[in-house]
């Protein structure tokens, strides 16, 4: 009798009828007083309708009889925020973190407890943490709010400030000179850059590094036929280095000139064997030219030379993907998004979360064969019975909204496994 008005409870749940799921989940428990998803859900229901205490007393209560409920802590924890009560919240999130380690959602929570008593850093880093498991789990939705959150918080950079009579560069020496330039030019002062190294040829015209140097700005600029002019000038200077040729090879790739590209970067590669910059380069001129099977040894070789080059992985994802080989791809685009993450570098997180995305949506029988097995096995469990299967989903679907499908029935089935034992 109990577990009817239990279902009862529910159903009147999921319709939004708080009062009534409330009413009902008491007379379960008259039923029977050690029902802890009884308690659990009339803690929801009690949370949902704005009565947050008479919420924690049942989470309380689900705690007591089952003292490792990972949902009755985290749900608690969000109980306790919206009571003010942080440092509740901080200890039970971290509870629900201690018995499962993989929970993204209470990782989320903890940065937001972190961050409202200011300790932001910690915030960040448990932000951080969130991203990276809903990327594991594939839940680009929710890594994209963790992202959001971390940019909200990080402070904005500040503006270097140069004194009006000090010099803007201290030279030490040519190479030391050009050095800064450059570095000036990566921070997006290109036209300051480029004054400065038109002013170094004007005073002397047979500057090969100068050429060389005002080659490589006027790449970052987008004006790649200048800058092959630049580049030849070094050359014929005789400045011959694998700086030159790695980026006159990306300028006439990026001219469409691919074949000129690749005969640039095998002359780098001569010089600097070891430079996995122009492996990635190179594989992208055989990218450019369909030629996939080459790109992928070039990205894999720059893999080897240097294990964290993220865009490495991820173009050897895009050239995966060109095959057909989604599998390949997945497993680059995540292993390249893992090293953005960590180095911080939000923009080609977000670039490569989009690819993942669309990977997910282009395999759409995939996901559906995937989804089948996971029913299946899900049916045996529950003897074949699939109402019961249904409501044990639901109840996933009310503690962790938004997540996918798959991952509702996956969790289900860990928990049912787990409780048998096997």
């Amino acid at each position: 009798m109990s577990n009817e008005f239990y279902n009862q409870g529910l159903e009147k749940a999921k319709q939004k009828d708080y009062a009534g799921a409330i009413a009902e989940f008491n007379l379960a428990l008259q039923q029977t007083p050690d029902f802890p998803e009884a308690y659990f859900q009339r803690g929801l229901a009690y949370y949902d309708s704005g009565a947050i205490l008479q919420a924690v007393s049942d989470y309380t209560e689900v705690i007591k009889l089952n003292p490792e409920s990972v949902e009755a802590y985290y749900s608690r924890a969000l109980a306790r925020v919206a009571l003010k009560n942080l440092p509740g919240a901080l200890e039970d999130v971290e509870r629900a973190i201690r018995f499962n380690s993989h929970y993204a959602a209470a990782y989320s929570l903890r940065g937001m407890v972190r961050r409202k008593q200011g300790y932001i850093h910690d915030a960040i880093a448990n932000f951080k943490q969130a991203a990276e498991l809903y990327l594991q789990q594939k839940d680009a939705e929710n890594c994209r709010l963790c992202l959001e959150r971390i940019k909200q918080l990080q402070p904005p950079a500040k503006p270097a400030v140069t004194p009006a009579n000090s010099p803007a560069i201290k030279i030490t020496s040519p190479k030391e000179y050009f050095r800064q330039l450059l570095d000036k030019a990566e921070k997006g002062d290109t036209k300051e850059a480029i004054a400065d190294l038109n002013w170094v040829l004007k005073a002397d015209p047979q500057d090969a590094q100068a050429y060389c140097c005002r080659g490589v700005v006027n790449c970052k600029m987008g004006k790649y036929q200048e800058a092959i002019a630049d580049f030849n000038q070094a050359l014929k200077l005789n400045f011959v280095d694998a700086i030159v040729y790695r980026n006159r090879g990306k300028a006439r790739c990026l001219l469409g000139d691919y074949q000129g590209a690749i005969a640039d970067f095998n002359q780098a590669l001569q010089t600097e064997p070891q430079d996995a910059l122009v492996y990635v380069a190179r594989g992208n001129a055989y990218r450019a030219m369909s030629n996939y099977l080459g790109a992928i040894k070039d990205y894999s070789q720059a893999i080897q030379i240097n294990p964290e080059d993220a865009q490495a992985y991820y173009n050897r994802g895009i050239a995966h993907t060109h095959l057909e080989d989604m599998q390949q791809a997945i497993e680059n685009y995540q292993k390249a998004a893992s090293i953005f993450l960590e180095k911080e570098d939000w923009d080609n997180y977000k670039l490569v979360l989009d690819s993942l995305n669309k990977i997910q949506k282009s395999l759409p029988e995939t996901k559906q064969q995937k989804y089948n097995l996971l029913r299946q096995r899900l049916l045996r469990l529950v003897g074949g019975q699939w109402e019961i299967a249904q409501r044990l989903i639901q109840q996933k679907k009310d503690n962790y909204p938004q997540m996918p499908e798959e991952w509702y029935l996956q969790k289900v089935i860990t928990e049912l496994e787990r409780d048998r034992g096997v």
